[in-house]
């Protein structure tokens, strides 16, 4: 192991607790960091309890306090559009007395700042992209985000890399990697990590739900636009015309756009749900557990086709059946997993794959749920992943130290 580094830490979400989507991450990647000695400074935005999440992480928090950041914050986008030039000045402001060896970016957001810190303080720059954030936005209305417009946005972020000749960068899945390869950064500068999971809070169910009882179909997380669109909305009505006692629970916080889809829902007859709101992480697993048929029916856009999407991988860590649109990030992984049906891109198809698992005997799929289970534990856990993360981040440090 090399000497102990001192790492700033660029993020645009807040640091802990972790808000949902890719912002788990971060929290295992500065344990990975500060178990192997590493001095991290955490730069991001203001949390509660700072001094005790400091002591708790063993790290030191530089906090942007001029406005609340944030998954649910109001005018959310135009706040992280302005917040690297305030991110780059706070790196700045700590590196006169600091000396940084690595600028370690999480997201898009400040990879920004990152980049134009590089040449400005002379450190190695890591880039690290939980997700293809802008590429998102293709499944937005045209009259919010014009395609010509996300377009840009999408060569943008994944011309960051190249346009600050960058040391190295992590990426969420092969696909992305791929993409970035196209756009002419070096492949072998690409580390991809995944996205994984927390083994120790989804454990494999011990019983299955009681089979008198209506099937519950199950979905959780953040519940943004790409989550519950057509294809989400279609797999409902063709469920319940097939069979009007399923529930589909959706645990997680009622967006704005959770609401918008319920509301819709409940125009067709015999559809039932709960929506009990925000649910800890450490609790997601027991709503997992009593539930018969896990869901991910994303929409297509080349941000879901990057995502290494954390919902399957806590469906089957948990012994739970999956139904998912194609995405190829996750396609790949999972393709001959015998807990996961991939479905078209349609509403229609999707819930037939759905009934496909309520028809289906348990005998058929149960014997294969532990060794399913046993593999994402094993891959795709935060420990293994982080590590991996967390070595290519040393060599690049390594890389840039003076030989003595």
């Amino acid at each position: 192991m090399p000497a102990p580094f001192s790492i700033a830490f660029l993020t645009h979400e807040p640091f802990y607790p972790p808000s949902g989507g890719g912002s788990a991450e971060a929290v295992y990647l500065v344990q990975e960091m500060v178990r192997r000695g590493h001095a991290v400074h955490v730069f991001g935005p203001q949390i509660d309890d700072a001094e005790t999440v400091a002591k708790k992480f063993g790290v030191r928090l530089h906090q942007f306090t001029r406005w609340p950041m944030g998954r649910y914050a109001k005018l959310r986008n135009f706040k992280y559009l302005a917040y690297p030039f305030f991110l780059e000045r706070m790196v700045a402001a700590a590196a006169r007395t600091t000396k940084f060896e690595l600028l370690f970016s999480q997201h898009a957001i400040s990879a920004v700042a990152a980049g134009k810190l590089k040449k400005q303080l002379r450190v190695p720059v890591l880039m690290n992209f939980p997700d293809l954030l802008t590429g998102f936005m293709e499944t937005w209305p045209s009259y919010v985000a014009p395609k010509p417009l996300v377009q840009a946005l999408m060569r943008y972020e994944l011309s960051l890399p190249g346009r600050y000749e960058v040391d190295g960068v992590g990426a969420i899945s092969d696909e992305f990697a791929g993409r970035l390869a196209a756009r002419g950064y070096p492949r072998e500068r690409i580390c991809p990590i995944y996205y994984g999971y927390d083994a120790q809070a989804f454990p494999l169910r011990a019983q299955l739900p009681p089979a008198a009882r209506p099937p519950v179909v199950v979905m959780h997380g953040s519940f943004d636009a790409h989550h519950l669109g057509e294809i989400a909305f279609g797999a409902v009505k063709t469920v319940v015309a097939q069979k009007p006692g399923t529930i589909f629970r959706f645990v997680g916080r009622r967006t704005a756009g959770l609401e918008k889809f319920l509301q819709r829902a409940q125009t067709l007859s015999n559809f039932k749900f709960e929506a009990a709101g925000f649910t800890p992480y450490a609790e997601v697993s027991r709503q997992l557990a009593s539930a018969n048929v896990g869901i991910v029916p994303y929409e297509e856009s080349a941000g879901t086709h990057c995502a290494f999407v954390a919902k399957i991988v806590e469906y089957v860590a948990t012994g739970l059946p999956v139904v998912c649109t194609p995405l190829n990030s996750v396609r790949g992984y999972f393709q001959k997993d015998p807990l996961v049906k991939f479905s078209k891109f349609d509403g229609e198809d999707f819930g037939r794959q759905i009934m496909a698992w309520l028809a289906e005997p348990v005998s058929q799929w149960q014997p294969y749920a532990a060794s399913s289970a046993a593999r994402v534990r094993a891959e795709l856990d935060w420990l293994p992943l982080c590590r991996k993360a967390v070595d290519f981040a040393e060599k690049i440090c390594s890389a840039s130290r003076p030989v003595t």
